[in-house]
């Protein structure tokens, strides 16, 4: 009979080398570490929908272990997950997989926070923990029956926080299964808590899914008993969430041989991944054709069912509450587009929310139901028609959306994104420090102490 799956997974988490990860791999890795860390440094002084868990944190007090970034103090290692894990997402500007959903919001604050703690920790182990989380993540949101209902991010992502912290930790085999155990019983997030509007949980969750990596790590380090038959029990992970429903095959496929992390798709734009080819498709037939938002009487809106949370109710989607709001609302994000010919991050503002020609303009904004563009694998690309003031019909495909699968951006687009998201801090690091993380972060597998990326941003340049 074959090895319950958490002991499988554990064993490859624990044994994982440097020396063994695919170059795309290590470079996955390495872009995910440095794309998060300017994500949520931008977070820190632009969402205060994030200001809440900063706040409990700071009031919480305790031994100084890691950075809460963007702020300028230090908090337990659990707890400093918590506060950056819950800035990573709240922009909705952080990595994503090319099946959907968000690894490194739960897998990078959760390993800077151990790393921080520990110290010691070099580049390459902090490569290859997070590079094992990203694979294991994609794996499991991959080959599980999902039905749109549970919030896969924080179902699965803190597993995967989980199995970095502990590669970090040095946990044997194990230990890392027992981790699961700890990691799972914070499992959870349905879907309404991302798309529905006026609720913060939507930005907030990857706080709850990094802290709980740290939790579970740190109590199997000290010997925390779980489940051993944690996945594939009669009542375990799987059934609980899934309904039974998973491909045992393919989630062992070559591990250990090729890691996903590989794969990992980056973001041009703070707005919901599902909602960029639109995005893209406005910008695109707006250049095309030479268009100002006046010359445009109605923009049809194609939507699958992974864009009809995005788009209903409509009125609400059309003058979003909140900054959480916008983000999650396609009438709205395309208006933007449309009115200001890009989404640039320091744009979108709560002063954005009350913009007249960007609501006018998301009046105009229609919704039509195409089950062509329904979700069944890789995230599908928009569609939209513009109907021009002079009677025309102008159709554009979303395709080749900038951060998708044929397009992805490259290293010198995740630095310069880094330097846009550093600047907007809210104790934003100066030139000289930008340019010493993104240094850190490249050469990063040389580095003896990978608390060096952290320090690189907090640390005088001058030596002082």
């Amino acid at each position: 009979m074959p090895a319950e799956l958490s002991a499988t997974l554990a064993e490859f988490a624990a044994e994982a080398a440097y020396e063994k990860l695919p170059l795309p791999a290590v470079e996955g890795a390495k872009k995910s570490l440095l794309d998060t860390l300017g994500v949520i440094l931008a977070a820190s002084g632009t969402e205060p929908a994030a200001a809440a868990a900063v706040d409990v944190v700071r009031d919480t007090g305790g031994r100084p272990q890691a950075t809460v970034l963007g702020h300028g103090f230090q908090a337990p290692a659990v707890m400093a997950a918590f506060a950056n894990g819950a800035m990573a997402h709240c922009l909705n500007f952080d990595d994503q997989t090319p099946w959907g959903q968000h690894s490194g919001t739960s897998i990078v604050p959760a390993a800077l926070a151990v790393v921080e703690r520990q110290g010691g920790i070099s580049g390459k182990d902090l490569i290859t923990a997070v590079a094992v989380g990203q694979d294991l993540f994609t794996r499991l949101r991959r080959h599980v029956g999902w039905r749109q209902d549970w919030n896969l991010s924080s179902v699965i992502g803190v597993l995967a926080a989980t199995a970095t912290a502990g590669r970090l930790l040095n946990l044997p085999s194990d230990r890392l299964a027992h981790a699961f155990s700890f990691g799972a019983i914070q499992s959870g997030g349905f879907m309404d808590m991302v798309s529905g509007p006026g609720s913060e949980l939507g930005g907030m969750y990857a706080g709850f899914s990094a802290k709980g990596g740290v939790l579970a790590a740190l109590l199997a380090q000290r010997g925390a008993k779980g489940t051993e038959t944690l996945f594939e029990g009669a009542n375990g992970f799987f059934a609980t969430y899934f309904g039974g429903s998973y491909d045992r095959e393919k989630i062992l496929e070559n591990l250990g041989g090729e890691y996903y992390g590989a794969v990992t798709l980056y973001k041009p734009w703070a707005a919901v991944g599902t909602a960029h080819s639109h995005i893209h498709a406005t910008l695109q037939v707006m250049a095309q054709h030479g268009l100002s938002s006046d010359d445009i009487q109605e923009v049809r809106v194609h939507a699958g069912d992974c864009h009809e949370g995005l788009c209903a109710p409509l009125e609400a989607r059309r003058a979003p509450a909140t900054l959480m709001d916008a983000r999650f609302s396609l009438p709205f994000l395309v208006a933007m587009a449309a009115v200001h010919g890009d989404l640039k991050t320091r744009d979108l503002t709560q002063e954005a929310l009350k913009d007249r020609r960007v609501l006018d303009f998301a009046r105009k904004v229609v919704v039509v139901p195409d089950p062509a563009l329904d979700w069944k694998d890789e995230l599908p690309s928009g569609r939209i028609e513009v109907v021009t003031r002079d009677g025309r019909i102008l159709q554009q495909s979303g395709e080749h959306t900038p951060g998708s699968v044929t397009r992805p951006l490259t290293w010198n687009d995740i630095t310069g994104k880094f330097a846009d998201c550093a600047a907007l801090a809210a104790v934003p690091p100066s030139p000289e420090q930008i340019a010493a993380a993104q240094r850190t972060a490249a050469d990063l597998e040389t580095a003896d102490d990978a608390a060096e990326l952290v320090r690189s941003l907090t640390r005088s340049p001058y030596g002082n």
